[in-house]
């Protein structure tokens, strides 16, 4: 081969110029993470999940990244934009956001609202006095944890899978449940939106994400049998149960309308503001 053809196909190695420094090296950081507190302390998740017996998990601070999904047309119009968000910020690629118990996942939502834009939530609230709609502000600081109890007087126990067991008043059947997740909690809200009938069974679908046994009997189909025949007292039993044992965080504060002066506690409304605070 001709040198001038072994310089035509690289045969000659060129000596390499020295990489430019970046042009963004005075720039270079990390986006700072925060810790939040699980209300479920990683008790209910199972053996395997990254959250099993871990009590608090690592999120980053929104970036503008996250801001340009957060106002997302298309994200908006299917109701997947805080979502999507929220994956992004969870540190550890191995959680899923559909995974998280719902209560894990409020606790989040609660903190990355705080830590992205102050603590201080100001939204429109209708006063239940007066019905006028004033402007308060609302501190996100300190919200309220519960882990969840098991209540004996209600005849219940948690099992070692972290499914519950309560006994029905009327039927005395033993129902044994588990905790919704926040795919569940998604899937119901979807469900309801589909709903042609005119009739939101909110309340059995509820049921049937819940319940995984009636007397160690797990066949979806008797399941399902069994929630659409339950008196409604053994009913109301199981969703006490269920906010009795539920670990979720609670935002109450004390409320005065401006307008009338009525003066109440209440839960704090999560209304657009929350995430879109001075649009």
């Amino acid at each position: 081969m001709s040198r001038r053809n072994s310089e035509r196909m690289g045969s000659h190695a060129t000596p390499t110029a020295p990489a430019p420094q970046s042009q963004f090296a005075d720039f270079s950081f990390v986006v700072p993470t925060e810790f939040v507190s699980l209300p479920s302390e990683g008790k209910y998740y199972p053996e395997g999940h990254p959250l099993h017996n871990k009590d608090v998990i690592e999120i980053k601070h929104m970036t503008a990244k996250e801001e340009d999904i957060l106002t997302s047309k298309a994200l908006l119009s299917k109701g997947i934009a805080i979502d999507r968000v929220l994956q992004n910020v969870i540190v550890d690629p191995a959680i899923s956001l559909d995974t998280l118990l719902a209560g894990d996942k409020n606790a989040i939502v609660i903190a990355l609202r705080a830590v992205s834009y102050g603590a201080d939530y100001e939204t429109k609230v209708d006063c239940p006095s007066c019905d006028t709609s004033v402007t308060y502000k609302f501190d996100l600081n300190n919200p309220t944890i519960n882990h969840g109890e098991v209540v004996e007087v209600y005849n219940m126990k948690q099992n070692q899978n972290g499914t519950f067991d309560v006994i029905l008043p009327i039927t005395e059947i033993t129902a044994t449940f588990r905790l919704l997740t926040a795919r569940d909690e998604s899937n119901i809200l979807q469900n309801l939106a589909k709903s042609n009938s005119g009739i939101e069974n909110n309340i059995t679908e509820q049921l049937n994400l819940m319940v995984v046994a009636f007397n160690g009997e797990t066949d979806r189909n008797t399941i399902r049998y069994v929630i659409d025949k339950l008196p409604s007292m053994d009913s109301m039993r199981i969703r006490t149960a269920y906010r009795f044992v539920n670990p979720t965080v609670e935002l109450n504060q004390k409320f005065e309308c401006s307008n009338c002066g009525y003066e109440a506690e209440m839960e704090v409304p999560l209304t657009a503001d929350f995430f879109w605070p001075q649009r």
